[in-house]
């Protein structure tokens, strides 16, 4: 089973993408996730892309495939996987089918989740996270017992640059740009499917697996 979930920023593709990785044994390949840690570790590839994480701006295209072509080349290269956050743009989708390709690969499905702008910046500014211990709370969802205060660290919450309203609505923006290009390239082929991204977790996984099943994927 080879996926790819898309989807707005604050959709729930994360954790969609971790639920299919352990219940189908599935390697999660987070594109976000990597690109974040080489910042943090000081990477040549992470000096590349810090200037593109945080402001809410997309990283190259060129550098992300970088980075995602390394994942699937050699002997530990996933079979089975779950893509969390690529491609985002039509270059990138074609750069993902030759790499595909090259190494005899072909795609189960693509699975789009739909959430309206209006709910996801109400899930992406209501996030904060402890500068401590990185403890994430939400003020609506999973609120701290003391206003903004974390319950293991007594120590004042934050809110992380990239969820902050003006970088929602631009990371919103970008998304929506790039959207329709996914779109026209996966659905002649058979492979998109909508999903509704709305709801309690289990609920959203099992309209997922659903059409798993119905695809035989």
């Amino acid at each position: 089973m080879r996926l790819i979930l898309l989807g707005p920023p604050g959709s729930g593709k994360g954790t969609q993408a971790k639920l299919l990785s352990s219940r189908l044994n599935l390697a999660h390949v987070g594109t976000g996730d990597i690109l974040r840690e080489a910042v943090r570790q000081n990477t040549p590839l992470g000096l590349k892309v810090k200037p593109y994480i945080g402001p809410g701006k997309l990283a190259p295209d060129d550098l992300v495939n970088e980075v995602v072509s390394e994942r699937f080349r050699g002997d530990k290269r996933p079979e089975r996987f779950v893509m969390d956050g690529y491609p985002r743009t039509l270059a990138q989708a074609a750069s993902f089918d030759q790499l595909l390709r090259q190494e005899f690969m072909d795609l189960s499905a693509v699975i789009l989740l739909v959430v309206e702008d209006s709910e996801i910046i109400k899930r992406l500014t209501g996030r904060l996270i402890c500068p401590n211990c990185k403890r994430p709370y939400h003020l609506v969802n999973n609120p701290p017992r003391s206003d903004r205060v974390c319950d293991d660290c007594g120590l004042p919450l934050i809110q992380r640059s990239d969820d902050q309203e003006p970088t929602v609505r631009k990371r919103l923006s970008d998304y929506r740009a790039n959207t329709p290009g996914l779109i026209g390239h996966y659905q002649p082929r058979g492979l998109l499917h909508e999903v509704a991204g709305v709801g309690e977790i289990e609920e959203i996984y099992g309209r997922i697996h659903q059409v798993l099943v119905q695809v035989g994927a």
